[in-house]
């Protein structure tokens, strides 16, 4: 299973899913041992630490400063990793909004970090971005 390469057919056939909890970014000093209680859907080691992207509660229940209070969007396409221009119309229509975004790709989807009081606005742009790729 490789997942979609189609710009076209990524775009029009995505169908965002706003996950409920806030999340922040936060970091573990190179060679720290993860929190008990802590599971992030994220981690990405760094040559300065580990990165983490956590649920805000499990993060301050850990002693960790959070940074980037945010929502994630799971766009419910299984994109090729391989796929080109995707996330850079997905970011694009989101900066002309002046909206920061924090993508993330995994095997089969990518994920958006968007800032948490503005989830529902992405939505809608997203929403109205799949319409615009319908045949």
């Amino acid at each position: 299973m490789t997942g979609e390469t189609d710009l076209q057919k990524l775009l029009a056939s995505m169908t965002p899913h706003l996950l409920p909890d806030v999340h922040v970014f936060a970091t573990l000093a190179p060679g720290a041992a993860m929190p008990d209680g802590l599971d992030p859907v994220m981690s990405f080691r760094e040559r300065e630490g580990t990165t983490l992207i956590v649920a805000e509660g499990q993060a301050k229940a850990a002693g960790l400063d959070g940074n980037f209070r945010c929502r994630m969007i799971t766009l419910n396409i299984h994109s090729s990793l391989e796929a080109v221009g995707f996330l850079a119309a997905i970011t694009t229509r989101l900066a002309s909004a002046g909206m920061g975004v924090n993508p993330v790709s995994a095997f089969y989807h990518d994920h958006l970090f968007i800032p948490a009081d503005r989830a529902e606005e992405a939505m809608g742009m997203l929403a109205q971005l799949a319409e615009e790729n319908r045949l």
